[in-house]
């Protein structure tokens, strides 16, 4: 089987949460990044960590796993931009992994443990006949409008039906992405052309982005988080 090569960005520069992937987290010295590379080594069927940083603290972090499942790359400077495009970052990728199949993750998804990572790459690896990818979605199934009209029910033949009749919708969520880095050579993307939805719940899901989801997520850590 093809080596499986977790790819996990981690940007310096976070303009809306200071220093959100290296400072405490939850009395955890290293934060998010030192959870989510415990994560990633306890998993049982990634072969290696790619760390593609530009932050000084993250690679110390990283170093001092000491693990030889962990390779860190320096960021060019040019794709370690707050206006940096993740197409960008996505058409970097084959530089650093020439071979394998990639798994993209982020320490800002602090709830997708090694667990979801293992149950994530054999359901991938056991349908790759039906589908050519994998990414984690949450299933959403409520009311939801554009400006002007409902988007997932029909108000003309009921107004308000049972949310539980609605026709779900999936919002991708930055928990995973699994693809072959020929993927990303071809279509230069981190999905193919037919992925699996990998359904995960809003807890696993919850992604770190503004300074209230941080507390917001030390609260649910106390909880949920496995590390």
């Amino acid at each position: 089987m093809s080596s499986l090569i977790a790819f996990l960005p981690i940007r310096k520069g976070s303009q809306r949460v200071v220093k959100k992937n290296v400072r405490d987290f939850a009395n955890i010295e290293g934060g998010l990044t030192f959870i989510k590379l415990k994560q990633l080594i306890s998993s049982k069927k990634i072969d290696k960590i790619i760390v593609s940083t530009d932050d000084e603290k993250a690679i110390k972090i990283a170093k001092a796993f000491n693990s030889n499942k962990i390779t860190i790359f320096v960021r060019p400077k040019h794709l370690a931009t707050s206006s940096t495009l993740t197409d960008e970052l996505i058409n970097y990728v084959p530089s650093v992994i020439k071979d394998g199949i990639v798994l993209w993750t982020h320490v800002t998804s602090p709830f997708v443990d090694g667990a979801i990572y293992d149950d994530a790459i054999s359901k991938y690896l056991d349908n790759l006949d039906s589908f050519d990818s994998l990414m984690s979605v949450t299933k959403i199934q409520k009311f939801l409008w554009n400006n002007h009209n409902a988007l997932n029910y029909d108000r003309a033949k009921e107004k308000w039906p049972r949310t539980q009749t609605i026709e779900p919708l999936f919002e991708v969520n930055s928990g995973l992405f699994i693809a072959d880095i020929d993927i990303y050579r071809k279509l230069k993307d981190r999905i193919g052309k037919k992925p699996m939805l990998y359904k995960i719940n809003e807890i696993q899901a919850f992604d770190i982005d503004w300074g209230e989801d941080f507390d917001i997520a030390e609260a649910i850590w106390s909880r949920y988080g496995k590390i």
